[in-house]
């Protein structure tokens, strides 16, 4: 897993970790909420990060390669997405209760967070600006295919009425 529960402690406290989730859960599975916490945090990262069916996409915009970010472990891992990931990760398991925490604290850390993202997919309140290279994996694309053109030109046959 690229974000395993226990990595969490470097971005919350693990006394405030286990009281919201203890408050929240009503039986003996407490590390489902954050099981289900960090899942949601590497959904949202890959939806930043992945390219989508919309015609923007094919201007030579970079593409990354989401699978190779997210399943890679230990020191493999990007530090910078790590972190990222666990800042969402952990506003999911404090919205859930404000347990000797400054909530405004980890809302600023996920709004930088997606304020980050943004950047470096160009969408957002980045969209027209330049995208920043954060150094992921890129996913590699077939010069002949064409999804590798940014753009096409031409015209039709000359039409004639002989």
């Amino acid at each position: 897993m690229f974000l395993e529960p226990q990595e969490l402690k470097s971005a919350i406290y693990a006394y405030q970790l286990n009281e919201i989730v203890e408050i929240t859960q009503e039986d003996d599975s407490n590390e489902d909420i954050v099981l289900m916490a960090i899942n949601a945090a590497i959904e949202e990262m890959k939806s930043y990060l992945s390219p989508n069916n919309q015609g923007q996409w094919n201007d030579g915009r970079t593409r990354y390669d989401v699978a190779a970010i997210f399943s890679a472990t230990g020191t493999n891992r990007n530090a910078l997405v790590l972190e990222l990931c666990k800042n969402i990760a952990v506003w999911y398991v404090c919205r859930l209760s404000n347990v000797d925490i400054i909530l405004d604290k980890v809302k600023d850390r996920y709004d930088r967070a997606i304020d980050w993202l943004e950047k470096v997919s160009g969408t957002g309140k980045s969209a027209g600006a330049p995208a920043i290279n954060p150094g992921l994996p890129v996913l590699v694309i077939d010069p002949e295919s064409d999804n590798a053109l940014a753009f096409r030109f031409g015209s039709r046959e000359k039409f004639n009425h002989e």
